[in-house]
């Protein structure tokens, strides 16, 4: 593996950014404001992220606001990765994921590779050997460009009108070009993990990957006020035997990986910065020396981020204490790992690195869902805590 270079796990303009975040320190979470390549906490001013979120002088605070000095953010970065397999109760200081009240909602099927690659798990039914052939087949029988089809346009509804009637129609077709995007919640408030952290496969699976995306952070309100890196731990060959299966497939213990910190927006990080984003991703194997590089280009999304935001949140749903909303990926790796034909699939040990130079690097490593430190600081944790 490649030495890690902490210096690219922050934004390339730091110094300028207004960067928050969540850190363990001696007997809880604390937030925290980067200034200088120094971490401040400023927890007593604001007690959890969804109240900073949703505060009207959030930049003030993250930029202004006093607190005690919790020292150079990198020792922090290192510590994090050094301590990956420990609880942060068991050890002491670490990073967590950059939100706590907020639930976790993610959008599914937003980009054209990712949708094709989303109807080859389900015609497979989860078996890895199938997915080759199957890919050639739908190219031909699609046989046009799909990024290039609006969702809910008239030509993406004569699309599924061709494709029902030829029988090939799917549930992931309906929601890569129908009118109505997939949006579902990939985890509970608190249970995301952050840099450093081992993500969580579950063991039954054999056929799974990460997502690397752009994740919004929204107040209260429904308004998003920044932005950060996720990895939306995904596992193709439960989801692949049913759709139903979903819930299975994205959320389990560790699956669902935030950070290292929040960018609020600002004059110079603004949803044009996240638009023309290029997010890319390097997986690096710990047991066979295996390297694999990808990219999901925001400009080739399908959906805008703000049509997401909408709906995810309206008069048809509210959630008071903010969402973090994953806005999908293009990154669905078909390249064979262990055997022709069956794709990739993660092996314990691997390291997963999801870059973008606004908003930094999201370091994990990957370990069973069964065997990384279980969840056990949840909302009455944090309320017990604060109430202290």
């Amino acid at each position: 593996m490649q030495d890690v270079d902490i210096s690219q796990c922050l934004p390339k303009d730091h110094e300028a950014a207004a960067l928050v975040g969540r850190v363990w320190r001696g007997d809880g979470p604390r937030i925290v404001a980067l200034r200088g390549g120094e971490l401040v906490d400023i927890t007593a001013h604001v007690g959890t992220m969804s109240a900073l979120l949703d505060r009207d002088d959030r930049l003030t605070l993250a930029r202004e606001a006093s607190g005690i000095s919790l020292g150079a953010v990198k020792p922090w970065l290192t510590q994090s990765l050094a301590d990956s397999a420990t609880t942060p109760d068991e050890h002491g200081n670490r990073l967590l994921a950059p939100c706590d009240l907020q639930v976790v909602k993610a959008c599914g099927v937003t980009f054209a590779v990712s949708l094709l690659e989303r109807v080859i798990e389900e015609q497979a039914a989860g078996d890895a050997s199938k997915a080759g052939d199957i890919r050639a087949r739908l190219r031909e029988l699609i046989g046009q460009d799909l990024s290039r089809i609006v969702p809910g346009s008239e030509a993406a509804m004569a699309l599924r009108k061709e494709l029902m009637a030829r029988g090939q129609w799917s549930p992931y077709l309906e929601v890569g070009i129908g009118a109505d995007a997939e949006v579902f919640s990939k985890a509970a408030p608190m249970s995301s993990i952050g840099f450093g952290a081992n993500v969580g496969v579950h063991a039954a699976s054999n056929w799974n990957n990460p997502e690397p995306e752009v994740v919004l952070a929204m107040d209260g309100q429904g308004q998003p006020r920044g932005a950060t890196l996720g990895n939306d731990v995904n596992l193709r060959d439960v989801e692949g035997r049913s759709a139903l299966l979903l819930g299975k497939a994205k959320d389990n213990n560790g699956a669902c990986a935030i950070g290292p910190f929040i960018r609020l927006f600002d004059d110079r990080f603004t949803m044009d910065t996240i638009r023309q984003a290029q997010v890319t991703m390097r997986i690096e194997g710990s047991d066979d020396d295996f390297v694999l590089e990808g990219r999901s280009d925001m400009r080739e999304i399908s959906r805008d981020p703000l049509d997401l935001v909408r709906q995810t949140c309206g008069s048809h749903h509210q959630y008071p204490d903010g969402f973090m909303l994953f806005l999908g990926t293009m990154f669905s790796p078909g390249e064979d790992r262990d055997l022709p034909g069956q794709g990739f699939t993660h092996h314990v040990g691997d390291r997963v690195s999801i870059h973008t130079p606004a908003l930094g690097t999201l370091i994990n490593r990957v370990d069973r869902s069964d065997a990384i430190a279980p969840w056990q600081f949840g909302l009455g944790a944090l309320m017990r805590y604060l109430a202290r």
